[in-house]
């Protein structure tokens, strides 16, 4: 439990660090990882930060069908980072998800 109040704490003080680039443009520049369930979802999550991946932790949007209500969103300039720690510690997962203009779009 400690993990995960330490890992919020270090996202928070991450989001409140004044990014200048606007908040549309951040959004449009992540890319999204959907489970099927929790557990796989805060393992990736504990991994990523671990790993000191920008991550954030959201509600998986409607027009993704996954059977987990969390995912997560990370830069998309960390995908084969982010990849590489999922295929090395066999995290299981729905898909790689980007933000189109019609919803998101399935990459993996």
């Amino acid at each position: 439990m400690d993990v995960l109040k330490a890992s919020r704490r270090r996202r928070n003080s991450r989001e409140s660090s004044g990014n200048p680039m606007p908040r549309r443009q951040r959004e449009m520049d992540q890319l999204l990882i959907a489970f099927d369930s929790t557990q796989q979802a805060l393992r990736a999550e504990m991994l990523l930060e671990y790993a000191d991946v920008e991550i954030d932790l959201c509600p998986t949007p409607k027009e993704i069908t996954a059977g987990c209500a969390l995912s997560i969103a990370f830069p998309d300039s960390d995908l084969e980072r982010v990849k590489q720690i999922i295929d090395s510690e066999k995290v299981e997962i729905r898909g790689l998800f980007e933000k189109t203009s019609d919803g998101y779009e399935q990459i993996q």
